[in-house]
């Protein structure tokens, strides 16, 4: 499918926030296949939703910051990868036969997108020195938890391939996105003017007499 084409709009009306069709640990995928709620297929895009939660709470923290431009444009990329990890739910929770051309996924478009703004905001970053670790800020430390989460996502998106048909864009949208994950968590850091939090090997209690 071209990147020129528009998605098509969910015909959605939810009124009703239970229905009891799940009660005996069965779901229904887009396709209205019956399948048990431990699928990996299941797993995966329930993973991907579990991801969304986060990267919105670190949305929110970034509110903090709301009077620097900067620090806005961020927040907007990451409602934007909101509205694509959305997509790719979508996509997770449909079987390929039943997928159709204007069915909302992730595109090269997307995973271009990702690339332009880990180098942007890896220009300002100093080299690495040692590795990181979470915290620094609180949005340091939410979008560390979004990379985890994510990488947990690919993880169970490539055992599903492994079984079942995947888009491997799909996979290949996952991977760049845990990456813009740690370039952005390393950038609220240090434009908050905050000090990484970097690993010391003799910091550990084995290492002290």
């Amino acid at each position: 499918m071209s990147d020129k084409k528009s998605f098509k709009d969910p015909q959605l009306a939810i009124n009703r926030v239970y229905t009891r069709a799940g009660d005996a640990g069965k779901t229904r995928l887009v396709g209205g296949q019956k399948v048990p709620k431990s699928s990996m297929r299941i797993e995966t895009y329930g993973t991907v939703d579990e991801l969304n939660s986060f990267v919105g709470a670190v949305r929110v923290s970034l509110e903090e910051y709301a009077s620097d431009p900067e620090f806005q444009a961020l927040s907007e990329t990451l409602l934007r990868v909101q509205h694509e990890l959305f997509n790719l739910g979508s996509i997770l929770a449909t079987l390929p036969e039943d997928v159709g051309e204007y069915m909302p996924r992730v595109t090269e478009r997307d995973i271009k997108a990702l690339e332009e703004s880990i180098d942007h905001h890896n220009e300002s970053l100093p080299a690495l020195r040692s590795f990181v670790l979470p915290g620094g800020t609180r949005a340091n430390a939410e979008l560390h938890q979004c990379r985890t989460i994510c990488r947990r996502a690919e993880r169970h998106a490539v055992a599903l391939q492994e079984h079942e048909s995947v888009d491997e864009l799909a996979i290949a949208y996952l991977n760049r996105l845990s990456d813009a994950f740690f370039v952005w968590s390393r950038w609220v850091t240090v434009k908050a003017a905050k000090d990484e939090v970097l690993w010391q090997p003799n910091q550990a209690s084995s290492a002290r007499e």
